[in-house]
């Protein structure tokens, strides 16, 4: 009987081992429903046009049950992309307020890259329009004139696209 005694409180002593781990576990990950959600904010004034960077942005628990949209929710959405317009301290960055950065910028050289399977033609141009990676643009052939468009490869370099 006695040692009918030791197993069943040894049964109960690791059963209720398991149970304070499970609250512990429960504890940790939240109640249950509750899903945190996260956005960028900037801890600065930034401006149109300008990169931006780790310093000038933290990530911040939302609060706010009526924050809706796209906005930026962590470090790698925002860190070096250009703000379209000015972003305040505190406030959430929303996706549609960032653009890639230039890899051409109007009016500077670029080199041009034509690639027609057996023929390959590379030229010097300038760009009518400033553009990020995969984005098309308008460039002037430098040697010929002729406005051609292609798509942004690189920085600095623009694959043209056959008429």
């Amino acid at each position: 009987m006695m040692r009918q005694l030791q197993k069943h409180d040894v049964l109960k002593v690791l059963v209720g081992m398991l149970a304070l781990l499970f609250t512990a576990v429960c504890a940790l990950a939240g109640p249950e429903g509750e899903d945190k959600r996260y956005a960028m904010v900037p801890n600065v004034v930034i401006y149109p046009g300008q990169v931006i960077s780790a310093g000038q942005i933290r990530r911040v628990e939302v609060t706010n049950p009526n924050l809706s949209g796209d906005y930026a929710q962590d470090f790698p959405e925002v860190e070096g992309m250009v703000a379209k317009r000015t972003l305040l301290p505190e406030q959430a960055i929303y996706v549609a307020s960032l653009r890639q950065p230039f890899a051409v910028s109007r009016g500077t050289q670029v080199r041009l890259l034509y690639d027609g399977g057996h023929l390959q033609i590379t030229a010097l141009g300038v760009p009518l329009d400033d553009g990020s990676v995969g984005e098309s643009v308008r460039v002037r052939n430098k040697d010929s004139g002729l406005t051609v468009s292609g798509t942004v490869l690189s920085p600095g370099i623009v694959q043209v696209v056959a008429k």
